[in-house]
């Protein structure tokens, strides 16, 4: 693929013959709402920005460029007059979307005064709505095909401020209570949206790869202040590779900075297993040193290979997770439930908690429960999001805690 120059991009609709990801821009006096209509857009593949008042709008639209803006018009606050003029004055050729119950005085005026300047508006919303009328409302903007999978250089990535941790649930399996979660990297490109790990990660030999883990380091710490103050404390866990345990300096700026405050619970550090089976004395040491500063290791991906776990010389591991593979559809499957009861066993034996991931039904949820899991992971109880909406979800999921969704 030809190599693109960032700094001289602008902006175009296609990449090659492929539609880039779109972009658009919430405009609405209350931030709650703006937060809500953000994320929905973002679930749909868009780019989003946000603006609170009439007079930010040019400045958003020459920033930020959107195909998109979505104009609530449900709750006073706002001069829709002064941001229709701003959406003319900029020449925005992009399309409009009002948010409000089609027959109310206000979403006709908009319409009508929209219509007079030549701006073009897409089929008024109206409330309340769920996900799959936006989608409709908004479906000709989405890509016709998948967006580009780039090999981004993460050392680009790095300096440009790409990257960031998305936040997954975990679950206590007897209670529904909310206990930690997992942090996973994603890439957040300007062109081409959210971009899974599979296409930037580099391998563990790469220059760049210490500083991918250092930044995975510090924004975990960085967020885990952040629930602390919003939420409360959250036991977070990161994913490293063992390479990275065999990098004195790496463990040295690993321990130095955990967070000597007394709400801090500890950072479990998820490595895949078949990295274990593969270096075992460096993941057993390694274990072993930093429990000293508050660090466990848990051991990930486990499944059929559990056997080859019972011949390590000793098991300093706090947690083994069953690889999602042996856990969906397992409330049908005697064979993924014999491998899930036999890893709960070992977890039991070594004092060490057993975690089921990628639980997407209440049959195989119900299913982990009778098989004496501790903890759950997985799409019933929520996806991965950015920290500001895992902190939203967590008020969510606690306030109905004890139930199933």
């Amino acid at each position: 693929m030809e190599q693109i120059n960032f700094g001289e991009y602008s902006r175009a609709a296609h990449f090659g013959h492929r539609k880039l990801t779109p972009r658009a821009c919430v405009v609405d006096s209350k931030k709650h709402l703006r937060s809500f209509l953000s994320d929905a857009l973002e679930d749909l593949g868009f780019i989003t920005s946000e603006c609170g008042q009439a007079g930010d709008l040019a400045g958003v639209l020459q920033a930020e460029q959107p195909d998109l803006i979505v104009l609530s018009v449900c709750v006073d606050g706002l001069n829709v007059g002064e941001i229709l003029e701003a959406i003319v004055r900029r020449n925005f050729t992009g399309k409009v979307l009002v948010i409000g119950q089609p027959d109310s005085i206000m979403v006709k005026a908009v319409r009508q005064i929209g219509e007079e300047y030549g701006i073009a508006m897409l089929a008024s919303l109206p409330t309340p709505f769920g996900a799959a009328s936006l989608r409709a409302s908004v479906a000709e903007l989405l890509p016709a095909e998948p967006a580009p999978s780039p090999a981004v250089d993460v050392a680009e990535a790095l300096k440009a401020g790409w990257l960031e941790l998305w936040y997954q649930q975990k679950i206590n399996v007897r209670t529904l209570m909310p206990s930690g979660a997992e942090a996973l990297v994603r890439m957040r490109h300007p062109a081409w949206g959210v971009v899974p790990p599979a296409y930037f990660i580099p391998d563990d030999k790469d220059p760049h790869f210490r500083g991918l883990s250092e930044f995975v380091v510090g924004r975990a710490i960085e967020d885990w202040r952040y629930l602390l103050e919003s939420q409360g404390p959250v036991d977070l866990s990161i994913n490293l590779p063992v390479a990275f345990f065999g990098n004195g300096a790496a463990v040295h700026d690993l321990c130095r900075a955990m967070p000597a405050h007394p709400a801090f619970g500890g950072l479990l550090i998820e490595v895949d297993s078949s990295e274990v089976i593969n270096n075992p004395e460096l993941a057993i040491d390694a274990a072993r040193r930093l429990r000293l500063h508050n660090i466990a290791i848990a051991i990930d991906n486990v499944g059929a290979e559990w056997p080859s776990l019972l011949e390590l010389r000793s098991f300093p591991f706090a947690e083994l997770k069953v690889d999602q593979q042996y856990v969906s559809g397992c409330a049908d499957n005697r064979l993924k439930q014999t491998v899930c009861r036999r890893i709960i066993e070992l977890a039991r034996d070594n004092g060490a908690r057993a975690t089921a991931q990628g639980i997407e039904s209440r049959a195989d949820y119900l299913a982990v429960h009778d098989m004496g899991f501790d903890l759950v992971q997985g799409y019933l109880f929520g996806k991965p999001v950015a920290v500001r909406k895992f902190a939203r979800s967590r008020s969510q999921l606690a306030a109905g805690s004890g139930k199933l969704p």
